[in-house]
């Protein structure tokens, strides 16, 4: 993923560790820590490849907040107020013509 935003131009180098934006702790601590139990199990491969790359210093993932996390629209339903307020964060804009 660092050398497709590099290649792209976005940024100019991607030499520190991507964050990743989390605002499921559950998610965060699996892939943080290997404990392993019965509801984990059918996730257990997915996440061995993420926990790698945390430990190989390539992903950071931190913890933002439901109510600060811009892409909630793109993801599940809001109320009006609270999918302009994230439409207006991600910088969306009416056009008219």
């Amino acid at each position: 993923m660092k050398e497709f935003i590099t290649d792209l131009g976005v940024i100019p180098n991607a030499s520190g560790p991507m964050t990743l934006f989390c605002d499921n702790t559950g998610a965060i601590v699996i892939a943080k820590e290997p404990r392993f139990h019965k509801k984990t199990k059918h996730i257990k491969r997915r996440f061995n490849s993420i926990r790698g790359y945390i430990q190989d210093g390539d992903i950071y993932i931190c913890k933002v907040h439901t109510d600060l996390n811009i892409a909630h629209p793109l993801t599940k339903p809001l109320t009006r107020a609270k999918h302009d307020q994230h439409q207006n964060s991600m910088g969306v804009r009416f056009i008219t013509m």
